[in-house]
C-alpha cells in the first residue's frame, strides 16, 4: 500500500488571507459538530396513521437562465435555432423545456443534507480520505441519517418522489456559457481543516448570470421568469420531516431561499424560486386503494395551506433543523439578492 499523495499548497491569492483572497461565488456550509443521530427507516409496507402523505403541487420560476443539460450537442435547426451547434436540455412531447425529477430531487436533497445533522449522499473516491468518518454515505438501510431516511440511500428507497417539472410554454431560449474550470477543492485551505473537510460547498444565488458573449458555448436554456410546474409526492414523513423539506424549498418567511438548478452556477445561472401552489391529502387511504373510483382529495390552498406550511416548519425548527447551519445556506442562497457573479477568472 503507498501513502496518499500531499496535498498541493494552496496559491496565495486562494488562501483565506484576508488581504489577499479572491471572492469565491461560493461558500461552505459547516458541518454540524456532532455526528449524524441514525434511526431504523418507517418502512414501505404500510401508511403510518402518525405521519403525512400527500403531494405538494409545486410553481417553480425561473430567476437567472437555467440550463439542465442532457449530455447532446444537437444542430440548432433541430430546436428551432440559428445557431449551428447547441448543448440542449430535454424536452416534452410538445417541444416544452423539460426538468428531471431527479435533478430537482438532488438539488433539494443537497441543502436538506446541509441543515440537518445528515451524511453526504456521494463522496467521489478521489476524496473519500478527506471526508470526516462520520459523514460518509449511509450504507447500513437499518441505520440511516435524518437525509437518508426521506431521500433514500443504499437499499432504500426513500419517501418522496418529484416528477419530472415542465415549461408552461412551448419555447426555449439560447444563452452563451463561458468555459468553466472543475471544482478545485485542492488548491484552497478553506475546504479543510485539520486534514478533513469542513463543510458542503453551495452557489451564491446572483442578480443576473453572466454571459460568454460571442466566445461562449451556446446552450439551449429556460430564460427569466419561464415557468414550470411539478408535483412532490410523499408519503410517510413526520411533521419535522415535511417542514424541512419546506424550509429548503423557501417557504420559511424568516429564511427566504431559491434553488440553484443545473449548470453555469459560478456564473449566476440556475436560480429558481418555489412556491406551493397547494398540498392534496388523501382523506382515506384505504378508500383510495381499495375502490376504482379515486375518491376526493383534502387540498389545501389559501389560508388551510398556510397553517399547513407554517405548522410544518415551526415542527422542523423544534427537533429536526440545526439552526447554525441553516442560517449560513440562506445566506448563500438568499433570494431577493444583491450579489453579483464573477465576470473573469476566480
Amino acid at each position: 500500500m503507498t501513502a496518499n499523495p500531499p496535498r498541493p499548497k494552496p496559491r496565495r491569492s486562494e488562501t483565506n488571507d484576508n488581504e489577499n483572497a479572491v471572492d469565491k461565488p461560493y461558500a461552505l456550509v459547516p458541518f454540524p459538530q456532532k455526528a449524524p443521530q441514525l434511526k431504523h427507516p418507517v418502512g414501505h409496507d404500510r401508511y403510518r396513521k402518525d405521519c403525512l402523505h400527500g403531494k405538494l403541487v409545486l410553481k417553480l420560476t425561473v430567476k437567472t437562465a437555467v440550463h439542465v443539460s442532457t449530455g447532446i450537442v444537437a444542430m440548432g435547426s433541430d430546436v428551432g435555432d440559428r445557431i449551428p451547434l447547441i448543448k440542449t436540455m430535454a424536452q416534452g412531447r410538445q417541444r416544452q423545456l423539460t426538468i428531471p425529477g431527479s435533478s430537482l430531487k438532488g438539488v433539494v436533497r443537497s441543502a436538506y443534507e446541509a441543515i440537518t445533522n445528515s451524511t453526504l449522499a456521494v463522496v467521489s473516491g478521489r476524496y473519500k480520505q478527506d471526508m470526516p468518518q462520520n459523514r460518509l454515505p449511509c450504507r447500513n438501510k437499518e441505520n440511516l441519517c435524518p437525509a437518508s431516511l426521506v431521500f433514500g440511500a443504499m437499499d432504500w428507497q426513500g419517501l418522496i418522489h418529484f416528477t419530472d417539472a415542465t415549461c408552461e410554454v412551448a419555447k426555449s431560449a439560447t444563452g452563451f456559457m463561458p468555459s468553466l474550470y472543475r471544482p478545485r477543492p485542492d488548491e484552497r485551505e478553506a475546504y479543510f481543516q485539520q486534514g478533513k473537510a469542513v463543510g458542503r460547498k453551495f452557489y451564491y444565488n446572483a442578480v443576473k448570470a453572466v454571459s460568454g458573449g460571442d466566445r461562449g458555448i451556446p446552450v439551449q436554456q429556460a430564460g427569466t421568469e419561464f415557468v414550470f410546474k411539478t408535483d412532490l409526492q410523499f408519503s410517510n414523513l413526520s411533521q419535522a420531516e415535511l417542514g424541512t423539506l419546506l424550509i429548503v424549498l423557501g417557504q420559511d418567511a424568516k429564511y427566504p431561499m431559491a434553488l440553484k438548478v443545473g449548470g453555469g452556477k459560478p456564473i449566476g445561472m440556475g436560480t429558481m424560486t418555489v412556491a406551493i401552489e397547494a398540498v392534496e391529502t388523501p382523506e382515506s387511504l384505504k378508500e383510495r386503494y381499495t375502490q376504482y373510483a379515486i375518491p376526493d382529495s383534502n387540498q389545501l390552498s389559501g389560508n388551510a395551506l398556510k397553517r399547513f406550511v407554517d405548522d410544518a416548519i415551526a415542527a422542523a425548527h423544534r427537533s429536526l433543523v440545526e439552526k447554525p447551519q441553516l442560517e449560513a445556506l440562506a445566506d448563500i442562497l438568499k433570494w431577493p439578492t444583491d450579489r453579483t457573479a464573477p465576470e473573469g477568472m476566480y
